[in-house]
Formats: structure tokens, sequence, C-alpha cells
């Protein structure tokens, strides 16, 4: 209390007490009284001297009225004190001031119409109901209590119980009664007590004559049976006035660890609506895993918890919204402000309150908090401040506060504080208890005024053992008393009422000294001796099951309004990180600046200017896009759950549609991605003149940035460490690149993992793969140039083919077989033979087949495969190849005259070659055609395999769902029918992305390395 307040207050007792009459010599003991639990004992004089001197000054005007009414200039002089008093103290102060005042009047019980008058001018300048008013006149000046059944009284030892009073507790006591009065608007209690008996609050012995406030954490003795605590008093007003009832029950609860470890044991509470509790104990102790435990995190190894019956782990579908989380580290969205973090949290809860009335809400949350000055502030992250330590954690209070779940479970909510911010954040869930809320707080060296705010305390000690279970201050003496101190029926400081929660740690971890007086390190007593000692002393309660439904407030929006609450705040919270948006929005078109300037290679020899058509670096340039498109599209996914972790487990106990959650991430980052692959291709192929495919290079890069969205949000939800993440990301775009199709040949890598003349199964997997295969096939045979003329000349290329490699090497392999078949007595020249004969009979029931017009009339087998049926053989192949001939000429001619047409005037000539050279690449020709290739023909499982022009090639027509092809297939085919390349690879990537939504739905991933190591674990053991 300030110098000035204090002056005011003395002031404002002079002149009630001149009124009337005058001093009294009780009236000034009690003035002295006052002073002496607000000074120390040097000041308390100074001041009492300046109470006397307010005393004596009397003036006439006030002497002549003094038996009638208040002097005009005291009434102006008892405004005056109020106002500065007003300006000065919290409502909870100006309460207390008043019950001084009324106990001021009381100590000769001169309750004159001018002193009343006075308190009545100084409870409306206060601001205090009339109603509130009048029960603390009607609490401090009536004798007789015993029959009263104000709703805002307890009695305390009252025998006739039944039908005298409203609320009650029982206690034996000699003589008299304690009545506590309960101030609803700020949770205030005051004692008074009306007997002789010696009883004793927090130590202190009471006077009769006088008025207590009963505190937070507050003990009351008795000449005989169980204290009463100020938890006992909380919850008879609590049983009355809370609407829901509430039970939270555990019984016989264990945890174990993955590794086999002990985490707690034999665990038993029983608790209510309307209590604090607090968890303390050692480090490794179990504190922690204790509230995961009861907040449903953890599943416990045995035992059980339940809520109003309802057990927590088993039917957890019907408790939702019932139970709320605040952990340690913060819950903010660093990038939004106080008010959105607020405002957003609010509409996931509230689905029928309108945004009016939920900016109403928030408002009023944010103001009983302090923060609504702050609310346009953006939270920032803890090493970026723009709100205060004791800010944040009001605020994560706040994010719970606003739906007020039924329990909640608060992990070191004053770590890292100040204590002043560190007792305003204790404020807030002691606030939370007075309206009905069970709240579990794990705490760490708590001051003495936090520590007597718990009505229950649970001491863990090292193993999971619980060790105590009680009364914070009884605490104290009860490990006092098991360490034999001799102040052991002393909990807290007779002078100051401090506790030192230190005293029970000293108590718990003593160590053993040896005989030169050094800590040997071994404990005095361990952890299972405590607990042995607590079980012997506990008093078992009984398990009181409320059968009602759990009270719960929660209304939740369905799938759609959570997805646009979800898309919104993420949104908000991306655009408010400037750096955030300058670099993904750069990024991508300065990359595709740096590949494509260094790339542009112009070829002086010819004709000293850029041409898209001689510039060899177009393939490289396209399979780079992709990979460019890959990282970039995990590393704007591949933190977005794990950054959201601590956030999503506070919604978990709102039982959100995860899928709403998701579809909001993949949303964003699917439109970055379409923004990142537009400014990449702008950029990139401008500067390298690719024309006509914009749209095409668009589509590949942005459906290969969703699928590496995906799988950076697998991995995202999957690992615990951001270093994790970002060490995977070589791993997953490595693989990408060696088997993408560009940089190694399919057909000469390992064999091991399937290198052959189709594409590797492990290939197929790789979105790389997909991507480049589409790209590079469509700009080949999509491009303006080329389109014109792509049919025809693929016609040419397969005739080509038949005529120039795959009829002759039928050939060879007839003279061949002509030239072993007298040797079949060899063994291996008739594995040979048979070899041979085997690939004849495939390739020309194959091509008697196609060609019906020239069918083979005779069964070829390895038994009728003499000298006269390889002439019949080399005959007929000899009709194939005229055959061929003459259709090669046909579409030679056809072909000769289109492009002819094509130049068929200057003009059209100069037109011709320019789209050539704008259009069509060489050296992207040269590959998808592999004319490098030293083998144009290949056998291979017996079969004849072309090499040769693979983008002319169309696959054999599958039945089923055999899509596999050879590398570069202009067309795929499934279930009997062709499908385009470009739109089939773009198909099979958006099928992977949908795979990994599932996976990271189901969080498969996660699962399955959980899984892999706890079999590890088992194999150990």
């Amino acid at each position: 209390m300030s110098e000035e307040v204090l002056k005011a207050l003395m002031q404002l007792f002079a002149i009630i007490i001149k009124q009337d009459e005058g001093l009294t010599v009780n009236e000034r003991e009690y003035v002295e009284t006052f002073l002496k639990q607000q000074l120390s004992s040097g000041e308390v004089q100074e001041y009492l001297k300046l109470f006397d001197q307010f005393a004596g000054e009397m003036d006439q005007k006030a002497q002549e009225q003094q038996n009638k009414r208040t002097s005009v200039l005291d009434s102006v002089r008892i405004l005056g004190i109020c106002k500065r008093i007003n300006k000065k103290l919290t409502q909870e102060q100006k309460v207390i001031v008043l019950v001084r005042l009324f106990e001021l009047v009381n100590q000769d019980r001169r309750f004159t119409k001018n002193r009343m008058a006075i308190i009545d001018t100084a409870a409306n300048v206060f601001n205090i109901s009339n109603e509130e008013h009048k029960g603390i006149e009607h609490f401090i000046i009536e004798n007789d209590l015993s029959r009263h059944r104000d709703p805002q009284i307890l009695h305390i030892g009252i025998e006739d119980l039944t039908n005298s009073v409203a609320k009650y507790i029982h206690s034996e006591l000699d003589s008299g009664y304690v009545v506590i009065l309960k101030i609803s608007s700020v949770n205030l209690y005051f004692l008074r007590y009306t007997g002789k008996s010696d009883i004793y609050l927090n130590g202190l012995g009471i006077n009769n004559r006088r008025i207590y406030l009963f505190a937070s954490g507050s003990t009351l003795r008795m000449p005989k049976g169980l204290p009463v605590l100020y938890s006992d008093v909380v919850g008879c007003y609590m049983r009355d006035s809370a609407d829901s009832k509430l039970s939270f029950n555990i019984e016989e609860l264990e945890f174990r660890f993955p590794n086999g470890n002990i985490g707690l044991r034999n665990i038993n509470l029983s608790e209510a609506q309307g209590k604090l509790v607090g968890i303390m104990g050692a480090s490794g102790a179990g504190k922690t895993t204790l509230l995961n435990t009861l907040a449903g995190l953890e599943m416990p190894s045995a035992g059980r918890i339940m809520i109003n019956g309802i057990d927590l782990h088993k039917e957890s579908d019907r408790l939702e919204g019932v139970i709320g989380y605040i952990p340690q580290d913060d819950l903010l969205i660093e990038e939004l402000s106080v008010y959105q973090n607020l405002y957003y949290c609010s509409k996931l809860i509230f689905k029928d309150l309108s945004d009016e009335e939920i900016e109403v809400k928030v408002n009023k949350v944010l103001k009983d908090l302090g923060l609504y000055e702050r609310k346009d502030l953006k939270v920032g992250s803890p090493l970026e401040k723009t709100i205060s330590g004791g800010q944040r954690k009001r605020l994560n209070i706040a994010l719970e506060l606003i739906r007020e779940p039924a329990v909640l479970f608060v992990d070191e909510p004053t770590s890292g504080l100040s204590s002043r911010d560190s007792e305003n954040v204790m404020d807030l869930l002691r606030e939370l208890t007075h309206r009905g809320k069970l709240i579990f707080v794990v705490i760490h060296q708590p001051s003495s005024d936090i520590y007597k705010m718990f009505d229950k305390l649970v001491i863990m000690d090292v193993g999971g053992y619980m060790v105590y279970y009680g009364n914070p201050v009884e605490a104290v003496m009860y490990f006092k008393r098991l360490d034999h101190q001799i102040n052991s029926e002393i909990g807290e400081c007779i002078a100051c009422g401090n506790v030192n929660p230190e005293i029970i740690f000293n108590i718990i971890e003593a160590q053993v000294v040896d005989e030169y007086g050094n800590f040997t390190g071994q404990r005095k007593i361990q952890p299972p001796e405590w607990e042995t000692f607590y079980k012997k002393m506990a008093i078992k309660e009984s398990s009181a099951y409320v059968n009602d439904p759990p009270p719960r407030n929660l209304n939740l929006p369905n799938w759609l309004q959570q997805f646009r609450i979800f898309i919104t705040r993420d949104f908000l919270s991306k655009i408010n990180n400037l750096q955030y948006i300058v670099l993904n929005l750069v990024e991508a078109p300065a990359l595709a600046f740096i590949l494509a300037f260094i790339i542009r290679y112009t070829d002086t020899a010819s004709t000293g200017n850029y041409l898209f058509r001689y510039n060899d670096n177009i393939p490289p340039y396209i399979f780079m896009s992709i990979i460019v498109s890959l990282f970039l599209g995990l590393t704007v996914s591949a933190e977005e759950i794990f950054r959201d972790r601590k956030i999503l487990k506070r919604e978990s106990f709102l039982n959100l549609s995860r899928s709403s959650y998701l579809f909001s991430k993949i949303g964003i980052l699917f439109t970055l991605s379409a923004v990142q692959a537009l400014l990449f291709v702008i950029v990139g192929n401008s500067i390298l003149e690719i024309k006509g495919m914009t749209f095409s290079y668009w589509f590949v890069l942005f459906t290969t940035s969703c699928f590496a969205n995906l799988l950076g949000l697998n991995i995202s939800a999957t690992f615990n460490a951001a270093v994790t993440i970002y060490i995977l990301i070589p791993l997953l775009i490595i693989p990408q690149m060696v088997l993408g199709g560009a940089m190694f040949n399919f057909e000469k890598l390992n064999k091991f993992i399937g290198g052959g003349f189709k594409v590797p199964v492990i290939a197929d997997v790789m979105a790389a793969r997909w991507a480049y295969e589409a790209l590079t096939v469509n700009q080949f045979k999509n491009n303006d140039f080329q389109e014109q003329t792509y049919e025809i000349e693929r016609m040419e290329s397969v005739v080509d083919f038949k005529q120039v490699y795959y009829i002759p090497k039928i050939e060879e392999l007839l003279e061949e077989s002509m030239f072993l078949e007298g040797g079949q007595t060899d063994d291996s020249i008739k594995t040979i033979f048979e070899h041979n004969v085997n690939i004849i009979r495939k390739e020309i029931i194959k091509e008697s087949a196609k060609v019906s017009s020239l069918e083979f009339p005779y069964d070829l087998t390895t038994a009728n495969f003499d000298i006269t049926m390889i002439e019949n053989l080399l005959n007929y192949v000899s009709e194939l190849k005229s055959y061929y001939n003459k259709i090669f000429l046909k579409i030679n001619r056809k072909k000769e005259k289109l492009v002819n047409e094509m130049q068929s005037n200057p003009e059209k000539r100069s037109a011709y070659l320019a789209a050539r050279d704008a259009y069509q690449n060489e050296y992207l020709t040269d590959i998808v055609k592999n004319i490098y290739t030293e083998n144009k023909i290949v056998i291979y499982n017996d079969e004849l395999i072309q090499i040769i022009d693979p983008i002319f090639n169309n696959p054999e027509i599958s039945k089923g769902l055999d899509y596999r092809a050879h590398f570069y297939a202009p067309v795929k085919s499934v279930f009997n029918q062709y499908f385009d390349t470009y739109r089939f690879n773009m198909s099979v990537i958006w099928i992977f992305t949908i795979i990994l939504y599932f996976t990271l739905y189901f969080e498969s991933l996660k699962k399955l390395l959980s899984l892999n190591l706890n079999f590890k674990r088992s194999k150990k053991k």
C-alpha cells in the first residue's frame, strides 16, 4: 500500500472516529493494530501520530453539529479522500478497506447515523454493490448469525446443521462458531469467530473481536478434529453454485516408458470441481509424465482415470471438449497478433456465434487478462519479442480460458517469468477454479504466495513415487514431523505468514554424511520408503463418482467452416511473415534466372546468335527444373506440421477435423507452389526461348511440387526435430536425381535394382522419372513444329526399323540356326539353337498377327525346326521385307509431299525454317530418338527389343494394369487402351500425391517407425 493511500486512510479513519463523542481507547488500539499489519514497527508510530493529528482537527462547525450529522467540510473531505483511494486501490483492496471501516466502528459498537453515512459514501465511491455493502454490514454488526441463511455465509461448528443454516462445515468447538462471508465480485472470504476457544488461523490465534481475511492457502485449526482448509471453504460454495458437478478419480495408475522403465507407480487421487492442484517433485520424478497421463496424452500401463464415471482412455469420445492442456512451451502462432490468436481459436470453438459476438467475447477476455492494449501487436517469437513473457503466458491461458474446459492441465506456467508475472498467471488459474474448473499445475520452485494458492499438492519422488497428497501448508509440517524437527507444528512463518516449500525437498533429498561431514551422495530415505510413510498416514478418501455428463462448453463448426478458419489463419500467419513471403516468391524466379542464364548456350561456329534449336542444355534444363520443383516443394512444407505440433496438441482436445486442417495446409502450399512454378517457367523459359510450352511446363512443375509438398508434410508429421527433417531432404532428393532418367541410362544401371530395357520398378516410384519423361516427350512431339509431322514420322520410323534392324536380325538368327542345326548333339550348341528357335518363333508369331495378309502357315517348334523350315522362314521374312519396303515408300512419299507443301514458296519455307529453329531442339531430339546407342536392337528375355527411336515406338497393348513400357514411350497402355504419355505420367504423380495424403492423414510413416523401434527394443530384451 502506497504512502499516499495510507495517509488517506488515516484521515478517513480520523473523520469517522471524531464523529459522535470522538475517539475511544478501543478504536485507537484498532488503528494501531491495523498499522502494525501494514508497516514495520519503526513506521507505525509515525503514522499513528499522523492519525492522532487528523483526529484532533475538529473545526468549530463540526463541533456544533457533532451529535447531529456529518459536517459539510467533512463530507467534502470524505469524497476527496475516497476518490483518491479509488484511483490507487484494486477492487479487492477497496472491499478490504470497507470491511476495516465497519470493523473500526464495531470496536465500541457505535453505529451512529453520521458514521454509517461516511461508510455509505465510501462504498458508493468504491463502486461496491448495495447488496455486498449490506452483506458486509450485516456480517460485522449482527451479533447472532447462527440462524442466518444468507447463501454467501458459511458456518463452521454449529451443531444443529439440518435446519438452521444454508452452508456449513462440521467441527467440534467448545464455544461459539466460525462464520465466513464470501464477496463474490472479488472472490474474497472474511472470517469471524464468536466464541472463546483457542483456534488458529495460519498459526496465529484468533481474536473474537476481529474480522480476518481468509486468503488463498489459509488453514483454520480447531481444538479438536481436522483443520479447515481454504479449499474446503471454497468447495462448500462451489458445491452449491456450480451448474455442473465434476468428479476426477485416478485409481492405481501406473505408466511404463517404451524402454520398460516405470514412470508412475500406484497413483490414487480424487478431486472435484473448483480445485487448484499442484504437482511438485524433483527432476525425473514424473511430474510431466503424470500430467500428460492425466490429460490423456499418454496411455497408462495400468489403472484408470475416470471423469464423472467415464474412462478417459477407453471412452475419450464422450469427453470431447472437457479437457484443456497448456504445455510449458508457447502455443501461439507467432506471426499473428494477440487478437488474431484468440479470435481464430474462438472461431474453431463457437460455431453459433457471429463474428461480432466472437469479437465482443475475445475483447472481454483480453481486457480481463490485461492484454487489450496489446491486442494488435504481433506475438513474435521468444527471441524476437513484441510482447513480454508474462503476456505470452497469459495469452496461452486465454486460449483455454475462452472456452473454459472443465479440467485444465498446465505445465510449468511460471517458468521463465518474473515473480510479478508468475503471480498474475497463477491468479488467472485461481480465478478459473472460482468458476468451478478443476486445474492441475506442474510447478517448480514456487514463491510462498503461489504455493499457498493451491488447494491440494501432489509431491512426486524420483521413480514415479507419490509421497504426499494433501494441503500444501500441511505438507511442510508433515515432512518436518517425519524428519523429527522441533518446530514440526509450524508450517508457515508466524510473523509474516510465508511458507518455504524448499524445506520439503531439503528433507526428501537429504543425504547421508560421512564421518568427515561430507555428503556421500546417498539419500537418507529412498523414494519407496517415503511412499510407505505416506500410505500409512493417508486417509483413504472415498471416490465420489458423479453420474451426470461432464460439463463442456464446445460447439464446433462443420468441416467446411473449420477448413475456412484454418486456411484463413494459416494464410494470415504467412503473409505477416515478410521474410517468408519474399524468399518464397523470389527464390523460384531467382533460381530460374541463374539456371537459364548460365546454360543459354550459343553455337558461335554456326550462326553466332542464340538459337533454341542448337542449345544442347535444354534436356538438363528440363531435368533441373523438376529437381528445383521438388526442392522448393519440400522446403516450404517440411516444417509446416512440425511447427504446429504444440498447437495441434492443444487442439486435439477439441477433436477438430484433422482432414480440414490438412486440406488447409495443402491448399496454402499448393497455391504457393502454383505461383512458384509459374514464376520459374516465365523467367526460365523466356531466357531460353522455349515457346508454346508455358502451360505444359507449369503443370509438370506444379504437379511435381505438389507431390513434394505432401512428401514434406509426411516427414514434418513424422519426425520430432527440425534438424532431422532437413537432413532427410537430400536423402529424398538424390534418389530422384539418380533414378530420374536424365543423369543415368536405365539400361546401364545395376541389375540388382532392375536395370534393363524397361524402366526399373524402383524408378517407377520416383516422381522425377515421370515428370522428366512427360516433359521431354511432350516437348518433342507436341511442339508447334513437330506436331505437324510427328505421326507420319512415327509410322516411317516403325517401318524403317523393321527394314533396317528387325528383319535383318531375324535373318541373322535364321542363318545362325541353319549353321547350328546339324550339331545339336553338343549340349552347348543345342542350347543356343533352342534359344534362337524360341526367339524366332515368338517374333514370327507377332509379325504374322500384325501382317494378316502374310500369315505364316506352319507351326513352329524345336522338333520341326529343320533346314526346310528355315528355308520357309527365310522366304517369309523376304516377303515381310518386301511388304515393309512398299509401306515405307508410300509413307516416305506422303511425308515428302507434306514437307514440300510446307515449303512450297519462299515465305512458307522461311516460316518452316523459323518454326524449326524456334520449336525443335536438336539435342533433345537425339536423346528421345536414342541415336547415340550402340545397339539399335537387342535380345532380352527371348525377345527382340527396339532400342533406337523410343519416342516413335508405341508399347504393346496391355489388357490389364501393366502400364510398364520403355523410357520416352510416346504413349502408355492400360486396360487395352493407349494414353498420351504426358497425361498418363501426370496422372501417376497425382496418384502418388493422393497416396501420400492418406499416409499423412493416418500418420502411417510415424506408426511404421514407431513399430520398428519397438520391435528393435523387444529384440534387445
